[in-house]
C-alpha cells in the first residue's frame, strides 16, 4: 500500500466537513429535550479540561510542582478571585516549588560558600 498524504488530508478533510454539515442539516428544529441542551451546553468546557488538565500536570520538571500550583489555582478561583490573579498564584507556587525541589546551580554554589 502506498502511504499517500493527499489522501490522507482529504479523508480528514471529508470527515471534518460531513461533522460540522450533518447536524445543520440533520436537525433543523430547536432541541427542546432538556437533557439533551444541558449536555450540548457543558461540551466546550469539558473539551477544554479535558485538553488543559495533562497540559498542567505535565508543564512543570516537577510534577509535585504542578499538583500543589493546581490546588492553589483551585482554592483560589473557589474564593471568586479573578483570571489573572488565579493564573500569578499559581506560576509563583511553581516557581516556589521548582526553586526548593530543583534549585538552580548559582544557589547551589552560594549555599555551598
Amino acid at each position: 500500500m502506498i502511504n499517500n498524504v493527499y489522501i490522507y488530508i482529504f479523508c480528514m478533510a471529508a470527515i471534518t466537513y460531513l461533522i460540522r454539515v450533518l447536524p445543520l442539516t440533520l436537525i433543523r428544529k430547536p432541541i427542546k429535550n432538556k437533557t439533551v441542551r444541558s449536555f450540548l451546553y457543558y461540551v466546550p468546557y469539558v473539551t477544554l479540561a479535558v485538553m488543559t488538565f495533562p497540559a498542567i500536570l505535565t508543564a512543570t520538571s516537577s510534577p509535585i510542582a504542578a499538583a500543589a500550583a493546581l490546588v492553589v489555582a483551585i482554592l483560589m478561583a473557589l474564593w471568586g478571585k479573578g483570571l489573572f490573579p488565579v493564573a500569578v498564584s499559581a506560576c509563583v507556587t511553581v516557581f516556589i516549588f521548582e526553586l526548593f525541589t530543583n534549585p538552580p546551580e548559582i544557589i547551589l554554589a552560594f549555599l555551598a560558600k
